[in-house]
């Protein structure tokens, strides 16, 4: 499987800010988390854990409803999720493809908001209730951090299988892509 190809085009020079980099660490985390999970026989995929969201594919799915709830907050548009994953998730395939267009999306919105529009307020409904405000960077942080979170969740699952895969931190996406591409685009 190869990589997204937004990791790649369209890379921000070296003023880049954080959050451009943060959400192109995400793509890419997201990437090998989900090339290791495609490996898996589909009954470890869906086995039920003990962990919050009882599986690989219902963790994986709760942070795409998480994803997706921000994305319509910062567009200004409503979505329908009455809670914080749905009751049955999407196949993998499906999940996989759609985390890619979410992570493209996020990082286009990193590219195009200006300083300004990171520091301005987004006033938004929870899904659980009550009143929320967040600038348009802290939640772009957000998603990335609360990404990472639950990615943590699928790693302990993953080890509770034969599966074996590559170490997502951000030092070792700042070491493999980010360093090493801004040295070959300069």
């Amino acid at each position: 499987m190869d990589l997204p190809k937004k990791l790649y085009e369209n890379r921000p020079d070296s003023a880049t800010t954080q959050v451009q980099m943060l959400t192109r660490y995400k793509a890419w985390a997201n990437a090998l988390t989900f090339k290791t999970v495609m490996q898996l026989p589909m009954d470890e995929v869906i086995k039920e854990r003990q962990t919050n969201f009882k599986s690989i594919i219902q963790t994986l799915n709760h942070v795409y409803v998480i994803d997706d709830i921000f994305k319509a907050h910062l567009t200004g548009n409503t979505h329908s999720y009455t809670s914080r994953n749905t009751d049955h998730p999407p196949t993998l395939d499906t999940l996989w493809r759609a985390t890619v267009l979410m992570d493209d999306w996020y990082i286009e919105l990193s590219d195009r908001l200006s300083a300004d529009e990171l520091q301005e307020t987004i006033l938004f409904t929870f899904v659980g209730g009550g009143d929320g405000a967040m600038t348009r960077e802290q939640i772009l942080l957000h998603i990335v951090n609360h990404g990472t979170y639950h990615r943590g969740f699928v790693s302990d699952m993953l080890h509770q299988t034969t599966a074996r895969f590559e170490t997502n931190d951000l030092p070792v996406f700042l070491r493999d892509v980010w360093t090493k591409n801004i040295k070959t685009n300069a």
